[in-house]
């Protein structure tokens, strides 16, 4: 009785990453925060600067300016040794994924691997920002949403078709 349960059980929730809810409610929360800030700006707060509210320009010119600063900051700071650690624990994931064939490390590659350019292009995004006449600020983070979004989809719809081929693969030919 005990092993049926059990075996049962295994059945109907199954561990793999690929055919876990949790990694899907997770793949899309991560992409929805991803994409709902930019450069530390809110998206209500920049179409409300964007629709012309003075106010909200100036709250977005001014919060941009402090998270664009400080993220150059971080990156003049600590750069060097936090892209050293960030290519090293990429590396090693990519190569538990695409060579050793770790379904988990595969389904953290897709996640991470993405975040990784959105937080370089972020960075570029920040560097810009200080430049940036007032006026220009709430366009080039709108520009920098958009990118973001493209990104997340991107890499929503190709986290998708490897999962549905991990799972047939699984699934239907034993691999």
């Amino acid at each position: 009785m005990d092993a049926y349960f059990l075996e049962t059980a295994m059945e109907v929730i199954d561990l793999r990453s690929f055919s876990n809810l949790w990694f899907w409610i997770a793949l899309g929360t991560v992409w929805s925060a991803a994409s709902y800030r930019a450069v530390g700006v809110p998206v209500d707060l920049l179409r409300r600067a964007l629709d012309g509210d003075a106010v909200a320009l100036h709250d977005t010119v001014v919060l941009a300016d402090v998270h664009a600063r400080r993220m150059i900051h971080i990156a003049d700071a600590s750069g060097l040794a936090l892209t050293a650690i960030g290519t090293f624990a990429l590396t090693v994931l990519l190569v538990l994924a695409l060579i050793y064939g770790v379904e988990f490390a595969q389904a953290v590659a897709l996640l991470v691997v993405p975040l990784a350019l959105v937080g370089g292009l972020a960075l570029a995004t920040a560097r810009r920002v200080v430049v940036t006449p007032p006026e220009d600020v709430a366009p080039l983070l709108i520009r920098h949403r958009r990118i973001v979004q493209a990104l997340g989809f991107v890499s929503v719809f190709a986290t998708s078709l490897w999962g549905m081929w991990s799972n047939l693969n699984a699934n239907v030919l034993g691999v």
